[in-house]
């Protein structure tokens, strides 16, 4: 997906929220539908009677008519394909979409002439029933753009994203091997040496964050005070995903254009963040740690940064269980948890060889892509899986 960012005038911008509003009353119908069946129940409609639905409801209410039945209809087939996934185990079942969270909605059989270049830095897109919107050209629009969607982050930025296949960069055909461990204190360590790390706020922009979500806190809810307040806290935490995201492309770009293939551990990142609260009756225990372990895991960009990847170098990235990466000298083999002194050094205890910790785990993984993993002693090798759950202390899930 090619994303720029959208520049509607006030009646455009009225005309996009209206359009986003159907899309999400029409997703949360559907939702109720599946949420009304029962075993014994006759099973929930699909998409073609689903839009047979909507078809007699638009019939029935003027302000559903007055929208664009494009926008209606896509909303039911990105519902079809949230189930079709969900039965498929690759997501989470669909939810309730609430007004300004994930507003947005697609539009689909766009013609050659629906995107158009008016400058340098300026070009348009036609929306139904909303006309010409400008848009930032930022870079070149794909060819061949058959389908584009428009959103709206919490900050109120909007954003169109045409539909396209990137193509994939090209190896460099020097038959490197990188291997890339994936940390909290360092996001992305390689086995070249190399120190990676996801940017984050500033610490004036910290400080001013900590500031608003106190404020947050004392303003009464449904005020004015406590809407700006939201405002500015989502343009800070905008902010830092920006960053984040400029990062991982960036990253990405870098280490695709050098190796030839890139490994990384095969790590399980929805389980590493689940909540640890527990229930009434099991509360768990660390409850705040793990919190903040689970924000610091998700603030390093793990599973953008492999999905870009896999993005622009298809087939070129290697997954590795990541058992005993950690504790195992790279140079001897030699496998012990007291090997890891300290989150950062590596101390062999039987050959006393000394490395950061996080590239002594990065060309462990290097080594069992490559195929030549120094054989492991005092622990299964390499690449092996284990008897019993290794490096707890890293909340690793191979």
């Amino acid at each position: 997906m090619s994303r720029y960012r959208l520049q509607p005038t006030p009646a455009q911008e009225a005309a996009l929220a209206e359009h986003c509003g159907h899309a999400r009353y029409v997703w949360n119908l559907a939702i109720e539908q599946h949420a009304h069946w029962k075993p014994g129940r006759k099973s929930a409609p699909g998409f073609a009677e689903q839009c047979r639905q909507l078809t007699q409801a638009r019939a029935e209410n003027e302000w559903l008519r007055g929208g664009s039945i494009v926008v209606q209809q896509q909303a039911l087939k990105d519902f079809a394909q949230a189930m079709a996934n969900f039965f498929g185990k690759t997501h989470r079942r669909p939810t309730w979409r609430k007004r300004g969270q994930g507003e947005g909605f697609r539009i689909v059989a766009v013609k050659a002439g629906d995107v158009r270049r008016l400058s340098r830095n300026m070009g348009e897109v036609k929306v139904s029933k909303v006309g010409w919107v400008r848009f930032r050209w930022s870079r070149a629009v794909p060819e061949g753009v058959k389908s584009y969607r428009i959103t709206r982050d919490a900050v109120g930025r909007r954003h169109v994203a045409f539909a396209a296949i990137p193509e994939p960069i090209p190896a460099p055909g020097t038959g490197e091997v990188v291997g890339v461990d994936r940390g909290v204190s360092v996001s992305a360590a390689l086995s070249t040496g190399e120190m990676l790390n996801a940017p984050a706020l500033r610490d004036t922009d910290k400080a001013r964050l900590l500031r608003l979500l106190r404020k947050l806190v004392r303003a009464k809810r449904g005020s004015n005070r406590r809407g700006k307040v939201k405002q500015a806290i989502a343009k800070l935490k905008a902010r830092e995903a920006d960053r984040r995201k400029d990062w991982v492309e960036k990253t990405s770009t870098d280490l695709a254009r050098r190796f030839d293939v890139i490994a990384v551990e095969h790590l399980k990142i929805g389980n590493m963040t689940r909540s640890a609260k527990g229930t009434v009756e099991a509360p768990g225990r660390n409850v705040r740690q793990k919190a903040g372990l689970n924000r610091s895991i998700l603030a390093s960009g793990w599973g953008r940064l492999v999905a870009r990847l896999e993005h622009k170098a298809p087939g070129r990235v290697q997954k590795i269980n990541p058992c005993w990466t950690s504790q195992t000298c790279n140079a001897c083999g030699h496998v012990a948890r007291k090997n890891r002194e300290s989150q950062a050094v590596f101390l062999c205890v039987a050959c006393g060889h000394q490395a950061n910790a996080d590239v002594n785990a990065a060309r462990n993984i290097r080594d069992t892509a490559a195929g030549h993993a120094v054989a492991a002693r005092g622990g299964p090798p390499l690449g092996e899986p284990a008897n019993r759950e290794p490096q707890r202390d890293r909340l690793l899930v191979g």
